[in-house]
């Protein structure tokens, strides 16, 4: 038996036109707010005021901060605002302290000096005879 999996789950549907279901409560919302103020405030002060909550609800609906919705910016403002600043730490019950770790550096080991071979005169001398004949191979061929 087949199953289709799911992909691309990280996108919202589109619902309503171009709109995600989110994107159209937070402007159907402030379109709400704005008519209600239509009739209860003066032309100049409705005016006002409605430029706050379209502004407001446009960044809702569409700003996204470090590629994450407004809406996580707005929480996380207000986190950090009510939260304390302040963190003490303490040791929970149960909690028994881990001896750390010795770091140390490797040690070398050491190697004993390399001998040196103790090369007797004939094989010097048969040494040295090799060197020039090799060298006058190399001049003759050239």
């Amino acid at each position: 038996m087949q199953y289709q999996i799911p992909q691309f789950i990280d996108i919202e549907d589109r619902i309503i036109g171009p709109l995600t279901l989110k994107q159209f409560m937070y402007l159907a919302a402030a379109a709400a707010i704005i008519l209600i103020s239509w009739f209860l405030f003066t032309f100049w002060f409705w005016f006002l005021t409605s430029i706050p909550v379209a502004a407001f609800a446009l960044a809702l609906a569409f700003l996204k901060v470090n590629g994450r919705p407004f809406i996580f910016f707005i929480f996380s403002f207000f986190a950090y605002i009510f939260r304390p600043r302040l963190y003490v730490w303490t040791q929970k019950r149960g909690e028994t302290e881990k001896p750390e770790a010795q770091i140390t550096a490797p040690v070398a080991e050491e190697k004993p000096a390399p001998q040196e071979e103790k090369v007797s005169r004939s094989r010097l001398r048969e040494l040295a005879l090799n060197l020039d004949v090799a060298a006058k191979r190399k001049t003759n061929q050239e």
